[in-house]
């Protein structure tokens, strides 16, 4: 499994309020300041109507704590708001919450407290969560180790288009944990994933192209994933390719080159 997907960013956050209450004003000069990059008034115009318990504002005012904008980094600080929108119910300031009990932020880490947090995001719904109790089933942090709860919330997670849950249940099922053992199925869930970039699903379809597995054996596309694997960062990747030319023709390496670069071109869109 992968690292967990981290907290929601301050823009999403801001980008899908709605201001349909008395302190209206609050939430659109707030955004309007936040969009302009003054924080400090975007703080003061959010926490005016995060005090009157609006929990979209106290999620923003958290995150605006958590990233430092307009006033000093305080983790604590954002774990208090996130506290107080995440007890009304909204999903982005649990999963922030989760994230932050996750990786003992502001708080003392407790695994068994953000997976309650990601739960309760995630069974509203919230993809992210969703993921990252996935890795929390998985890996038995916070929760019984179980796979097949790990595979249950990848799988709604993966239809919601998590690149990392993609990955993970490509991997599931390249390793035949709590689902049948199916090189296809892994195969197409990794190119998933490698479409939106993910670099260790473009890493792992490389090998399913130079083994043959779940696919027709095929150098050249195996050389072409390790290669956009190995731009975006993944060491192992640049061996990977290397040991995949030596079995190739000059002229299949070309391809290969030629076939990444386009790839690149199409933001790893209809790549096969």
């Amino acid at each position: 499994m992968v690292i967990a997907m981290k907290m929601i960013p301050l823009l999403t956050a801001v980008s899908i309020l709605t201001a349909s209450t008395a302190w209206a004003n609050d939430i659109e000069d707030g955004a309007a300041a936040f969009n302009k990059k003054d924080y400090v008034t975007a703080l003061n115009k959010f926490k005016s109507a995060a005090a009157k318990n609006d929990p979209k504002a106290q999620l923003i005012v958290g995150g605006l704590y958590a990233e430092g904008k307009g006033v000093a980094q305080d983790y604590p600080e954002a774990v208090r708001w996130y506290k107080l929108a995440a007890a009304q119910g909204n999903a982005e300031a649990q999963h922030n919450l989760g994230f932050m009990f996750e990786k003992g932020e502001g708080v003392v880490q407790d695994y068994a407290e953000a997976a309650r947090w990601y739960k309760l995001a995630a069974v509203q719904g919230h993809a992210n969560s969703q993921s990252n109790l996935a890795n929390m089933y998985y890996s038995g942090q916070g929760v019984t180790q179980d796979y097949a709860e790990a595979v249950r919330w990848l799988k709604l997670a993966a239809a919601q288009g998590i690149a990392h849950a993609q990955f993970n249940l490509g991997n599931m099922y390249n390793n035949g944990r709590s689902v049948a053992l199916d090189y296809a199925e892994a195969v197409r869930w990794y190119k998933l994933a490698a479409a939106q970039g993910d670099s260790y699903a473009q890493y792992n379809l490389g090998h399913k192209y130079f083994r043959g597995q779940g696919v027709a054996q095929d150098y050249t596309r195996a050389h072409m994933w390790f290669n956009l694997a190995a731009v975006n960062g993944d060491a192992d990747a640049v061996k990977s390719r290397d040991i995949a030319a030596r079995t190739m023709t000059q002229q299949q390496i070309a391809e290969a080159q030629t076939l990444a670069r386009d790839c690149q071109a199409r933001n790893y869109k209809n790549c096969d």
